[in-house]
């Protein structure tokens, strides 16, 4: 396919030479091009088509990677990919050794900063904006950030402190009314009467006209901001940025990017921290991830005229989940839901519109939720909180504090354990057992099987400890229990001999093949903590061999170590490093997951004296 204007652009200089008037036209390619490629390679394309115009704008006016531009979550940075020189990778987007679908800094001068999880942004771009004054440079730092990572918490706490600074940097407010699910909170609801308050928005068209039609005006606006704010206070008083001491422009149209340009000129000229209010659309340009953005945020490889994927085989564990919690909560009026800003994802869309009452969606917000669970357990519910692995580390204090030293009743789904493939580095699940094993009073649940996630959900929901069960993205094979589930227990899936593999979670498969293959025992260790003492004092009086297989950096290996002496272990797990993007298949091939590298280590550990 053919992009007359984009097909002569091979960096920002490129760029910086068009004309002014040519930029819709660009903006139009731009979301053609992303299309037709992630179409093939899969990726969030819905917010991605709604940050093209704010990113053109960006690169037209500001000067970077001297300007530092940051990317708040970075999943709707393409076009800035684009731009800045990686047009003919982009084929490679999210594969192995391919780029990134986030901002990496080994990637391109351009990308100033990693970004992955929400809400970082303004923390981020602060400190750079910080650095250059610091160095002596009279650049600015640039944060783009969705209205829903908004929400969380950081975000306030980074504008409380660059309010009281006079520091150049702007943060451009993309208010598309979604995040992966559609936006709540009182955030949500003032961000609305900002965009709709007609007595604000014709005053502010006036006055910015009275301004800018005389050179006294025009000096007014230079120098008497101050008389601006107090009329915004005025008219609405509700704006909640000019409270932080951060100057709001806006809203405006966040898809004309001639007004966007106009606007960040503006900025540009002004040296302290200022809000440009920006409305667009999620999945601007295909009409499919306009009618369904939540769909389209992160999207499989699809049919263009369609906007069809082709069908997974089987159930996911989230949709299991999200099954097996409108299942209980119809016996059980206590059971509670709880999500931060990702209700289709962890699959209880479905149960919010069954049990409305007794569903909580509360934002990008994962330590608030959390703890907000601990204060429903304290007040006689049993809350489960749905929550990705990855996301589930900014509340391990909350986690910690407030849940597991009070010993109260919450249960934390974790979805997303293991390996998740094309989102890379920020998001794979491997961390949670090292850190969940080590906390006082907590239950963790590692399900092998469908029927075992969702017999270990209606175990953990019934139990008075803190409980977590883990599940990975995708698939668990559904096959039947062939032992029934007890606390702590775990199952011996091949008889005892004098060398047993221990595996759980998504790992039994393979280590179920090998096991028969070499004739050693298996046990499926459905616990993470508790451990089965039982068991462990067999291996000890016996001196098993132990061979331990686990899709994340070590941790029930190096338990075992501590715990089984005089038995030699060797373990089988992930190292604790970055994990690149590529398929789950070829992630696991990487690491050692494969039936020749497990068994080689086998036969090495079989032949040790």
């Amino acid at each position: 396919m053919n992009y007359p204007i984009l097909d002569t652009i091979n960096g920002i200089k490129d760029l910086k030479a068009l004309d002014e008037k040519q930029l819709p036209a660009l903006c139009e390619e731009l979301r053609e091009f992303l299309i037709e490629n992630v179409s093939k390679t899969g990726g969030h394309l819905a917010s991605s088509l709604g940050a093209v115009d704010l990113i053109v704008a960006m690169h037209y006016v500001f000067d970077s990677p001297n300007d530092k531009l940051v990317f708040d979550v970075g999943h709707q940075s393409y076009a800035h990919k684009i731009l800045t020189g990686r047009k003919e990778a982009f084929t490679t987007l999210r594969q192995e050794n391919g780029i990134s679908g986030f901002p990496k800094f080994s990637e391109s001068e351009h990308d100033v900063f990693n970004t992955g999880h929400a809400s970082t942004a303004i923390s981020a771009a602060l400190g750079l904006a910080r650095a250059m004054r610091l160095k002596g440079e009279k650049n600015m730092a640039v944060a783009l950030v969705g209205d829903g990572a908004m929400t969380g918490g950081l975000s306030f706490e980074a504008l409380d402190d660059a309010g009281q600074d006079k520091l150049p940097l702007l943060i451009i407010l993309n208010d598309n009314q979604m995040s992966i699910s559609k936006n709540v909170g009182g955030l949500k609801d003032s961000l609305t009467t900002m965009r709709t308050n007609r007595t604000y928005n014709a005053f502010k068209r006036w006055l910015t006209g009275a301004l800018e039609t005389s050179r006294f005006g025009q000096f007014l606006s230079r120098h008497m901001e101050h008389f601006k704010n107090r009329a915004k206070r005025f008219l609405a008083p509700n704006l909640p940025f000019e409270e932080f001491g951060i100057l709001y422009l806006g809203p405006i149209d966040g898809h004309d990017v001639r007004k966007v340009v106009k606007y960040l000129r503006r900025c540009k000229e002004l040296n302290k921290p200022m809000i440009l209010h920006a409305i667009t659309t999620k999945g601007k340009g295909y009409p499919f991830a306009v009618e369904n953005p939540e769909k389209f945020h992160g999207i499989a490889p699809f049919e263009i005229m369609t906007g069809k994927v082709s069908p997974e085989r089987q159930k996911t564990c989230s949709e299991i989940f999200g099954e097996t919690m409108i299942r209980l909560a119809k016996d059980n009026d206590k059971l509670i839901a709880i999500t931060a800003a990702m209700p289709s994802g962890t699959g209880l869309t479905t149960f919010a519109e069954t049990y409305p009452d007794r569903f909580f969606d509360v934002g990008i917000a994962e330590a608030h939720a959390v703890t907000m669970a601990a204060g429903l357990a304290r007040g006689g519910m049993r809350p489960v909180v749905a929550v990705y692995s990855s996301f589930l580390q900014r509340a391990y204090d909350s986690l910690l504090h407030d849940v597991c030293l009070q010993n109260l009743p919450v249960v934390i789904a974790v979805d997303r354990a293991g390996l998740v493939g094309s989102d890379g580095e920020t998001h794979q699940g491997i961390f949670d057992p090292a850190f969940l094993s080590t906390m006082p009073n907590l239950a963790v649940y590692s399900p092998s099987s469908q029927r075992e996630l969702s017999a270990m959900l209606e175990m953990a929901v019934s139990r008075k400890e803190p409980c977590v069960v883990r599940y990975p993205r995708g698939s668990l094979p559904d096959v039947p229990m062939k032992t029934k589930l007890y606390f702590g227990e775990w199952e011996i899936v091949e008889p005892m001999q004098d060398t047993v593999i221990v595996a759980h979670g998504t790992l039994l498969p393979l280590a179920k093949w090998i096991a028969k293959k070499n004739g050693t025992g298996l046990v499926n260790a459905r616990f993470l903590q508790p451990l089965d003492e039982e068991m462990i004092a067999y291996f000890r009086e016996n001196g098993t061999r132990l061979l331990v297989l686990e899709e994340n950096t070590v941790s029930l290996g190096e338990k075992l170590a501590l715990r089984c002496n005089p038995c030699r272990v060797r373990s089988v797990a992930l190292p604790e490093e970055p994990i690149s993007q590529a398929s789950v298949q070829r992630q696991r091939e990487r690491y050692g997951f494969t039936e020749e590298h497990v068994t080689k280590v086998l036969k090495e550990l079989m032949e040790e004296a």
